[in-house]
């Protein structure tokens, strides 16, 4: 082999080249971490929902009993005690088959998102329905608007 071709043998990435490499992941990874973020804080929202249906069925079975929410408590007439996870970080109440709490989705500063799922029943009507206020309602990190019984836009 000759010199000028051991020479091209041995070239590499310039300086630039791999600064521009640099950059472009740079610019990817702020457009790709908080989506990725946002993701996973509504993702938590929807597992507090599903994590909790046991209760609010056990509340609807206690409501056909009872014929009242009155008597609907955590620990009576047969409606659980919610457990802590990773989607429900804390049950702050659960009253007159009323559940409240907080959830393991949380804001983008960090702060949890929290929830008040409280159940309605009109005479003449089939189901109960439940209607859910607080933090967790938040279409960015949390439940869309009529998902999870947040309210609508109209």
């Amino acid at each position: 082999m000759n010199a000028l071709s051991m020479k091209k043998a041995q070239q590499g990435f310039t300086l630039i080249e791999l600064m521009i490499v640099v950059a472009i992941i740079g610019i990817l990874a702020a457009i790709a971490i908080p989506a990725y973020s946002d993701y996973t804080s509504k993702t938590r929202a929807a597992g507090t929902v599903a994590e909790t249906d046991s209760s609010r069925t056990a509340v609807a079975v206690c409501y056909n009993d009872t014929l009242s929410f009155a008597n609907c408590n955590t620990g009576s007439n047969g409606v659980p005690t919610i457990q802590t996870s990773r989607n429900i970080t804390a049950v702050t109440a659960t009253a007159a088959g009323v559940i409240a709490g907080t959830s393991g989705a949380a804001l983008a500063d960090g702060t949890a998102l929290t929830y008040t799922m409280t159940p309605t029943f009109t005479a003449g009507n089939a189901n109960i329905t439940w209607t859910t206020t607080g933090t967790i309602c938040n279409s960015t990190r949390g439940l869309k608007p009529g998902q999870g019984g947040c309210a609508a836009d109209n």
